[in-house]
């Protein structure tokens, strides 16, 4: 009886440690699964020169699900100035965007769109519109155009909210999801031309250096 007893205790606290190890499986996965989900700047590092235009994409990766968002990208103005943006959102219409629409009835909603150069922020609130589907994958939320009036560093920084296609009658669930911010080093043009200028005056000393190294010396 007391051996009974004690299998079926040994079962027993087997079983839920089965258990405790499968639940702690199933929340690293998840775990693991919100973290790939990313909202970042492409380029995430640039090194333009003063007067230079170039652009950076806003970029949802492996989100799952998707069905609004609400994206903020700010810089500083003192340094860069936003001189236009490519939204990128429908991939009916762009295949390299994100959300889905269904055209011509459910565009995607626009709720707000705004670019201030003068402050250094762009911001874009949006949603996919019943029936379209939910959209699953990665692509460009926006594509921005800068030109560089100023000297010095700006950090290129985001702030975003994405949600999920909500079920009848519920509201949408925020989709987990980590930012990674982009960075600007302005170089100076005359840099550029310094850096070349010393590279010549360093080739042209060391070679004068060999030649009076191997000229044989002169005898009175």
């Amino acid at each position: 009886m007391k051996t009974q007893f004690s299998l079926r205790l040994y079962n027993f606290v087997f079983t839920l440690l089965l258990m405790l190890v499968a639940f702690f499986l199933v929340q690293a996965a998840l775990a693991q699964a919100a973290s790939s989900v990313t909202v970042s700047v492409v380029p995430s590092a640039s090194s333009p020169v003063l007067g230079e235009t170039f652009v950076v994409n806003i970029t949802i990766n492996n989100v799952q699900n998707l069905y609004g968002l609400d994206i903020a990208l700010r810089w500083n103005a003192s340094v860069l100035q936003a001189l236009s943006v490519n939204s990128r959102l429908g991939v009916e219409s762009h295949s390299d965007g994100v959300l889905h629409e269904q055209l011509p009835n459910s565009p995607i909603e626009i709720i707000e769109e705004t670019l201030s150069p003068t402050t250094g922020e762009y911001h874009i609130v949006a949603t996919s519109v019943n029936p379209a589907p939910s959209f699953s994958g990665s692509g460009n939320v926006a594509i921005i155009t800068f030109n560089v009036t100023g000297l010095g560093q700006t950090a290129l920084e985001l702030e975003s909210e994405l949600a999920d296609y909500p079920a009848a009658g519920e509201p949408a669930n925020l989709i987990e999801h980590t930012t990674v911010d982009g960075s600007v080093n302005v170089i100076p043009e005359f840099g550029v031309l310094a850096v070349a200028l010393l590279l010549v005056l360093a080739t042209a000393v060391v070679a004068l250096s060999k030649k009076r190294l191997q000229s044989p010396p002169q005898t009175a």
